[in-house]
């Protein structure tokens, strides 16, 4: 088992890790999107969904991976509203990858988020 630890993400804010690998796979802890200085997080959904997908992107670059080696993502969104949006928003990061995928609507998460991702990908090298 190995820890994974991205400078380009944001740290921990809990006892985990940013992602750990072990087996071939790479298990990304749930990534929000980056907060605002106001002390709260946009409130564009879709400006949340890019950058939560970006600081999964860089973490999954810390290991070795990408996107194109994700094959399972659940995102927890607020609102069951945000689907459609959350649904453009990943189609057009993971263009034709089209990993295992679960979209659970939520009623908030932590520090006003609208949006929260974890990821399983496997290292193809």
């Amino acid at each position: 088992m190995k820890i994974i630890s991205s400078a380009d993400a944001p740290a921990p804010g809990g006892h985990y890790s940013q992602a750990i690998e072990a087996n071939g796979f790479v298990f990304v802890s749930g990534m929000l999107p980056t907060l605002m200085a106001a002390g709260g997080a946009s409130d564009e959904f879709d400006a949340q969904v890019r950058s939560a997908l970006q600081h999964c992107e860089r973490v999954l670059a810390g290991a070795g991976c990408g996107l194109h080696d994700v094959v399972q993502c659940t995102a927890y969104i607020v609102g069951v509203d945000n689907w459609p949006l959350f649904n453009r928003v990943y189609s057009e990061r993971f263009g034709q990858h089209k990993p295992a995928r679960a979209v659970v609507p939520v009623p908030e998460l932590h520090h006003g988020a609208l949006v929260e991702l974890q990821m399983v990908a496997q290292k193809t090298s």
